[in-house]
């Protein structure tokens, strides 16, 4: 892992330097891969049939949990099932669909996009922070709004400890269990009031963006609370929006995190007085990303392609359900070029390094035992 002492500039003048060969050979392998398969980038029948499970299980779920179950024992486990329902449209249709990458079709992508407005996001907001923010600077603090956390939480060795995050690596799992509400209630209003997404300012929605925002906050409301509130009292429908909120925040927080708040990614920053990345960009975005579970075809499928991560961060605007494929061709490419292709066996092995990883981000001498481990490693 690589650390570099920084100062902040605008994100509109951070360069990447580095010659682009390995990008520009890996493009041209994909390239040529996909027309020897004869596989699409996107409109994938696979991915349209996903989907439909995916959406048909929500809207049961939510159904059978609203109007049928009449004591608790039933709703939990449907809560529950909603949870992991509302994470598996994040993962899969939402994403794809934010990065372009569901369909050659704008109004496809644009449809599969806002799934994240009926689940209580803002596809407009979402995509300046994920798509643009994170997926051009990722794991760089004052660029990346996803590894900042405030005082709660110290993702990456260049932020300020704080003494509460000694024990960071002990409430984070329940905290992650509010980021769900926390989005829902607050963060999408404050970064539209605001105009910043962390330190970066970006285009506030207007016109139909704005319009698909406050339409899909009151879907969103009156499919968790209005529709609820006609039949449960105030109370039960509370409860169980808790538990389904929890539940969808610990599984999206889990995944993204894991995938780059762990000791094998790297944390660059530009030098003091400088605006520019010493390493090219798609090179920065391999060995600042960890793959996970590359051979579990369960958790390929459900989690949309996320534990394949350096494939996602290097081609973002190809469908996921390309990744398990595409990946023997990535790893190989990056081995020849000398790029680092860090990866987890399973998906305990990398949630383990995860919650290792905020524990030591806690301690006060977290850069010398980093560098320990790292030589360890």
């Amino acid at each position: 892992m690589q650390h570099q002492q920084t100062t902040a500039v605008p994100a509109a003048r951070l360069r990447f330097a580095g010659s682009k060969d390995f990008h520009q050979e890996l493009r041209r392998r994909v390239d040529a891969w996909f027309a020897e398969s004869g596989r699409s980038k996107r409109d994938n029948r696979s991915m349209y049939l996903k989907s439909a499970i995916i959406l048909a299980g929500f809207f049961s779920i939510w159904a059978v949990l609203v109007f049928s179950a009449n004591a608790w024992w039933q709703a939990v486990p449907l809560a529950i099932l909603l949870g992991l329902a509302v994470a598996g449209i994040g993962f899969n249709i939402e994403h794809d669909g934010g990065h372009g990458a569901y369909s050659n079709r704008r109004w496809i992508n644009r449809a599969s996009a806002l799934t994240l407005d009926l689940i209580g996001g803002s596809s407009y907001l979402w995509r300046w922070k994920h798509a643009v923010f994170h997926h051009t600077y990722v794991n760089i603090k004052d660029f990346d709004a996803d590894i900042d956390l405030g005082v709660l939480f110290r993702l990456s060795p260049h932020h300020t400890r704080f003494a509460h995050q000694r024990v960071q690596h002990w409430y984070a799992l329940p905290l992650y269990g509010v980021m769900a509400m926390k989005w829902h209630f607050y963060d999408d209003f404050r970064d539209l009031v605001s105009g910043r997404m962390g330190t970066q300012p970006y285009p506030r929605p207007r016109g139909w963006d704005l319009f698909a925002l406050i339409a899909g906050k009151l879907v969103f409301f009156t499919l968790a609370f209005g529709i609820p509130l006609l039949v449960h009292p105030f109370g039960t429908v509370a409860i169980f929006y808790a538990l389904v909120a929890a539940v969808a925040g610990i599984t999206l927080s889990i995944v993204f995190q894991l995938a780059h708040c762990v000791e094998h990614a790297d944390f660059v920053e530009p030098q003091e007085g400088s605006d520019e990345i010493a390493t090219a960009w798609a090179v920065h975005q391999a060995q600042s990303t960890v793959n996970f579970a590359r051979d579990n075809r369960l958790a390929a499928w459900y989690l949309g392609g996320l534990n394949f991560q350096i494939e996602h961060h290097l081609l973002p605007g190809i469908c996921h359900v390309n990744y398990p494929a595409l990946a023997p061709l990535v790893k190989r490419t990056c081995e020849e070029f000398g790029v680092r292709y860090a990866e987890f066996p399973s998906f305990t092995s990398g949630v383990m390094a995860h919650f290792e990883w905020l524990k030591q981000m806690g301690r006060p001498d977290d850069m010398q035992a980093v560098q320990v481990m790292r030589e360890a490693a």
